[in-house]
């Protein structure tokens, strides 16, 4: 399947998670195989070469920041919410365009030097990328860029990552 008609799957859900919210839903591209893999190719070819390590985000993040690490032999770190770690390394909050939250990253996680890429679905308002960046620089990593779906230009989050390599696949 071709990228475009890949990320023509994507959904958008008026009024969520709060009312003049429009969220953008992954969804249907995670559930066509063809699909997904078109996205995880295509977010592959964007990644620096010297990348180890994925930071994938909370939550759909997640999803393809495995897929990454197992079909180009990444490692990968699951940025979390509050309270979903055992061993606590770092934590950042941050705003976000309806509130706030915080990311933690686990201990041991991150190796002083480690080459990391940040990876999301969205990149919204910045906010998340960029509290995922302090959390890899806090362990000692490199981020080699911040790698997203879908950019929602509107709401600037692009700024709040000045001076880093960031791509999406695409820009509304």
């Amino acid at each position: 399947m071709k990228l475009d008609r890949a990320l023509g799957l994507l959904r958008e859900v008026p009024d969520f998670p709060k009312p003049g919210v429009v969220f953008r839903d992954l969804t249907p591209v995670l559930a066509n195989p063809d699909a997904l893999r078109a996205v995880v190719d295509a977010l592959q070819d964007k990644i620096h070469p010297d990348t180890e390590i994925v930071a994938a985000i909370e939550s759909r993040g997640f999803l393809l920041g495995a897929a990454l690490g197992y079909g180009w032999r990444y490692g990968v770190v699951p940025l979390r919410k509050p309270g979903k770690l055992p061993a606590v390394a770092q934590r950042v909050s941050y705003d976000l365009e309806y509130g706030t939250a915080t990311l933690e990253l686990p201990a041991d996680s991150i190796s002083p030097g480690q080459q990391v890429v940040v990876v999301d679905d969205v990149l919204a308002t910045g906010g998340t990328a960029a509290a995922a960046c302090a959390l890899v620089e806090r362990a000692g990593g490199v981020v080699t860029g911040v790698s997203v779906v879908l950019e929602i230009q509107a709401l600037g989050g692009r700024d709040r990552l000045a001076g880093r390599e960031v791509d999406a696949l695409l820009a509304i």
